[in-house]
C-alpha cells in the first residue's frame, strides 16, 4: 500500500518550505505587511465617523532640540515635558525656552505624566520600570511586580490622592519583541496601581491586549486604557459599585490606540497607529508566522514598520465613548506617526517618535 502523505497545513508548509524557499515566504510576508500597514481598508462606520480635519497650521516647537519624542505632558504652570529617544526629559517653559532638564540614562523612555507637585513628573521606562523624576534626579519607584521584572512599562497617570496607575504592555515580551506580542493575538498586558504611601504595587486589570495609554476621567470615576492590538479602549470603574471590572469605552477605532490624555472639556485625545484590523487578525490566525518572524528578526522593521509609519492620526472621544472628531495626515505632510496628543489652552501638543520637534496645533471649533 502506498504511503499516505500527511495533510497540508500552514505549519507543514512552513516546515517544508522555509529552508528552501525562505526568500519567497519572506517576500510574501513583506507584501502582506505592506498591504496591512500602508493600504488600509475602511473601518466600519458603526462607531467611526471621520471629520476630515488635518494638521494644517501646526507649529513646530523645539525643532532640532528634541529627539524622537514619544509622549508630552503640560503641568499646571504651563511647562511642557517630553520624553526623548536619547534619554532626556526635556521641558519647554511658558516663554518658549527649552531646557535639557534630566538625563535618565536610557533609550527606552515612553509615557510620562506631570503631578500635583511642581517640578516632579512620573515616567515609564520600558526597561527600568516606573520612575520619579525631579530636580534631585531620578528614582526608581517600581522595577518588579510579583517577583518578576517589569518588561514593558508604557504609560502612567496620577490620581488626586497621589496613586499612580500605569500600564505594562506585555508581561511576556520585551519592547524589542513587540511583534511577537502582536502576532500571538493573546492578552499579556496589565494595569497596575502604585501607592506611594505604602510603596506597594497592586494589580488592577489583567488580560489586556497590549495595554498602552491610560487616562483618568475628569471626576476620577473611571480609567480609560488603550488596547492597541484590539483597536479599542476599555473603561475601568474606580468609584462605582456593582460594575464589572471593565467594559468597552470605544472600539472599531481607525487603527491601534497609542496614548490617551484627558481634555479640558472631559473628553479624551487618543493618538492612533494606522493599521488594518482585518490584516492583523489574518496575521494572528496563522501561528506559524511567529516561528517565521523569530527565525528572521532582522526583517521585523520591514514587516511591521511602526517606527517608519507615515500616516498620522488623532481622535477626540467624548466621556460617554462617542467619537467627536478626527485629525489625520495620511501623507505625513505636516507630521507623521503621532504617538501622543495633549490639549492645553486651546492648543493640541503632539509628540511623534519620527520627529525632532513637538507639534502645536491651534484647535478650531467644530
Amino acid at each position: 500500500m502506498a504511503k499516505r502523505n500527511p495533510p497540508t497545513t500552514c505549519k507543514t508548509l512552513s516546515e517544508l518550505w522555509v529552508p528552501e524557499c525562505s526568500g519567497f515566504l519572506l517576500g510574501c510576508l513583506l507584501a502582506f505587511a505592506l498591504q496591512t500597514f500602508f493600504f488600509l481598508s475602511p473601518v466600519s462606520s458603526a462607531t467611526f465617523v471621520p471629520t476630515n480635519s488635518s494638521f494644517k497650521g501646526m507649529i513646530k516647537l523645539g525643532e532640532g532640540i528634541v529627539n524622537h519624542p514619544e509622549d508630552v505632558s503640560v503641568d499646571g504652570n504651563g511647562v511642557l515635558y517630553t520624553t526623548t529617544g536619547d534619554g532626556w526629559i526635556k521641558r519647554m517653559h511658558p516663554n518658549g525656552t527649552w531646557e535639557d532638564w534630566q538625563q535618565v540614562g536610557s533609550q527606552s523612555l515612553l509615557g510620562l505624566t506631570t503631578t500635583k507637585e511642581n517640578n516632579v513628573i512620573i515616567v515609564c521606562d520600558s526597561q527600568q520600570g516606573l520612575l520619579k523624576v525631579s530636580e534631585e534626579g531620578v528614582t526608581v519607584l517600581v522595577s518588579q511586580f510579583n517577583g518578576s521584572q517589569l518588561r514593558f512599562a508604557n504609560d502612567v497617570i496620577e490620581a488626586s490622592d497621589g496613586s499612580l496607575y500605569f500600564t505594562v504592555s506585555s508581561t511576556k515580551f520585551t519592547p524589542a519583541e513587540y511583534y511577537l506580542d502582536l502576532v500571538s493575538g493573546e492578552p499579556h498586558g496589565v494595569l497596575l496601581k502604585y501607592d506611594p504611601s505604602t510603596n506597594q504595587t497592586s494589580l488592577v486589570l489583567d488580560g489586556l491586549y497590549f495595554a498602552n495609554g491610560v487616562a483618568l476621567s475628569e471626576d476620577e470615576r473611571f480609567l480609560v486604557v488603550c488596547e492597541s492590538w484590539k483597536f479599542r479602549c476599555v473603561k475601568h470603574f474606580l468609584k462605582v459599585s456593582g460594575r464589572t471590572d471593565r467594559e468597552i469605552f470605544i472600539d472599531n477605532l481607525p487603527g491601534g490606540p497609542d496614548n490617551v490624555n484627558l481634555a479640558r472639556d472631559g473628553s479624551f485625545w487618543i493618538s492612533i497607529i494606522k493599521m488594518d484590523p482585518k490584516g492583523i487578525q489574518a496575521l494572528q490566525s496563522c501561528k506559524e508566522s511567529t516561528q517565521l518572524l523569530e527565525a528572521y528578526p532582522e526583517l521585523i522593521q520591514l514587516l511591521i514598520p511602526m517606527g517608519k509609519q507615515a500616516a498620522a492620526a488623532v481622535v477626540n472621544v467624548k466621556a460617554d465613548g462617542r467619537l467627536n472628531r478626527e485629525i489625520s495626515d495620511p501623507n505625513a505632510t505636516d507630521i507623521s506617526f503621532v504617538t501622543s496628543a495633549q490639549g492645553h489652552d486651546n492648543n493640541l501638543y503632539l509628540a511623534s517618535i519620527n520627529s525632532d520637534f513637538i507639534g502645536k496645533l491651534p484647535l478650531r471649533p467644530l
